[in-house]
């Protein structure tokens, strides 16, 4: 996984409408960028809430949010639609971003074993470079930490 200090790579994927956005493009302002494994799954959904609630006080500070799964672009479309999520979705149906970030691990599930995507997030600065990374997230209250860590890793 990427860890404070790394740089991110270089990377092209298509959003919730369709349109290839680039890494170039997104880190036109600091980012918090967080992958999750499933649209409108009770997870997923309370974090998507939350960083939506929440998303005004990003804007403030100048921070854009985006978020990766493995889902397609008509599936984040239709999960942004339902939750109001006012941030880009990007689809990684090849799981590259997710392998390249270092999020794709083995969970076991009932003695089932599989790869899935860890629920991590990663705060960006301009240059790409790591500021501040959060594994294995706990969805109850993550954004608000994301928040309050904006203005010491980023300054």
């Amino acid at each position: 996984m990427l860890e404070v200090g790394d740089k991110i790579p270089a990377f092209t994927a298509v959003d919730d409408a369709g349109r290839r956005r680039t890494s170039k493009e997104i880190l036109a302002k600091p980012l918090v960028l967080y992958f999750y494994p499933k649209d409108d799954t009770p997870g997923c959904t309370s974090e998507a809430a939350q960083f939506r609630d929440e998303y005004a006080k990003f804007q403030r500070q100048g921070v854009e949010i985006v978020g990766v799964s493995k889902d397609g672009a008509a599936s984040h479309q239709r999960f942004k639609e339902k939750y109001g999520i006012p941030f880009p979705l990007l689809a990684d149906e090849e799981k590259s971003l997710i392998e390249a970030f270092g999020v794709l691990v083995e969970k076991n599930m009932y003695g089932k074993k599989s790869l899935g995507v860890q629920r991590s997030t990663f705060l960006i600065d301009t240059k790409g470079v790591v500021r501040a990374a959060w594994p294995r997230v706990k969805v109850d209250g993550h954004a608000a930490d994301v928040l309050e860590t904006i203005s010491t890793a980023l300054r």
